[in-house]
């Protein structure tokens, strides 16, 4: 059966990539960029590698760094009329998911009526975005590759999940040297973010041959890097393999799907703040391991690219080894153990469930879990 896959259409990667975004803005014919990003990255330095780059070509700008590590609605409204006053008429995004995510909705009102609450859902707007350059400085969601933006309703206080070929970047940066001030703590939670996009990517009920192709060669890729990354910062083969891997996998579950560990860790951020990295990295082997029968050999694959040696064992103890190398890998770079350790509450899985079930993302799991199946993955991983 055919089907359509969408990549960014112009994509600069490899250290120094920020200064060749260069030409690609003049090329577009556009005046001014309101620039999204966050205060964390003004203070450490990070984003004026960008500002330097832009004011050496007397590219025209306004910043707005209003947005929290989990964006809301607010932080996308509050975006959006910055770029009317200051009549902006394209966007950047510096940093990692909540900037992109906040910059894609930014640009997506820009150009589409309505509330940004409309739009929840797959593919429910008419007009593509404003041009969007998507300067990524981490390693773990890919947001700069892909069709997807999760932003908050905090009157709901829910993670709304919008798929969106619309908002796909005009051009996609993967430059490592922004990535070395980046802490250990976001470098481990980002790392455990993408390779949760591999894992559920290359098991999603939507993977294809095409797609399993990116996803297992960035589960191969951040086994490799992200303990390397994480011990040092400044490592930049390991930073720049990180964000290869990240980008790689992003191409692969953009196209293909996720599942119900990012339903049920869009939850938990939604609910408690909580980084969406470290939730999936604590759920992702529960998830796995639910999901174990009904994924063929495709555990076997995962446990290989991790570097497990699967010579001579039965289909149950490979399962078992793939699952373990999760857990290590996790332990490793300093992941919470448990949710409890991050403040979730046990009274509040039913409700948890219940959204869960309702995220977009539960489509896409090879196994159509129950509400009380929900709870018990909660449960194990508490």
């Amino acid at each position: 059966m055919a089907k359509t896959y969408y990549f960014p259409p112009i994509v600069i990667m490899g250290p120094g990539a920020v200064e060749l975004i260069v030409p690609e803005i003049q090329r577009m014919n556009v005046k001014k960029a309101l620039v999204v990003t966050d205060q964390v990255l003004i203070d450490a330095g990070v984003a004026k590698i960008v500002f330097d780059v832009l004011d050496a070509a007397k590219i025209d700008y306004t910043i707005f760094s209003d947005v929290k590590p989990n964006p809301t609605v607010t932080n996308v409204n509050a975006g959006y009329q910055k770029l009317l006053d200051d009549e902006c008429d394209f966007v950047i995004s510096i940093g990692g998911g909540s900037p992109q995510d906040t910059g894609k909705g930014i640009a997506i009102l820009a150009t589409n009526p309505g509330d940004l609450r409309d739009y929840e859902g797959v593919g429910k707007t008419a007009n593509k975005s404003l041009p969007i350059v998507g300067i990524n400085t981490t390693a773990g969601t890919a947001s700069e590759a892909t069709i997807n933006y999760v932003i908050t309703d905090e009157d709901r206080k829910l993670k709304m999940v919008i798929v969106d070929p619309n908002c796909l970047t005009t051009v996609a940066v993967n430059d490592p040297i922004l990535m070395i001030k980046m802490p250990k703590s976001l470098t481990a939670a980002t790392g455990m973010d993408a390779l949760t996009h591999a894992v559920e990517g290359y098991t999603t009920a939507g993977a294809t041959p095409f797609t399993d192709l990116f996803n297992l060669e960035a589960i191969k890729v951040i086994s490799k890097s992200l303990r390397k990354a994480v011990a040092d910062g400044e490592d930049l083969d390991a930073r720049d393999a990180m964000a290869y891997g990240q980008f790689v996998t992003g191409m692969g579950f953009s196209n293909g799907g996720l599942g119900i560990v990012h339903s049920m860790a869009h939850q938990l951020g939604g609910f408690y703040d909580l980084p969406h990295g470290v939730c999936n990295a604590i759920l992702l082997p529960y998830v796995v391991h639910f999901n174990a029968d009904a994924v063929g050999d495709r555990l076997k694959d995962i446990a290989v690219a991790m570097g497990v040696d699967v010579s001579r064992r039965e289909p149950k103890e490979i399962n078992i080894m793939a699952i373990d190398a999760i857990k290590k890998l996790s332990k490793d770079v300093g992941i919470p153990t448990g949710l409890k350790e991050i403040g979730v509450q046990e009274k509040d899985f039913g409700e948890l469930a219940d959204l869960a079930l309702a995220d977009i993302c539960t489509g896409g799991n090879p196994k159509c879990p129950t509400k009380e199946e929900v709870m018990a993955i909660y449960k194990a991983a508490f």
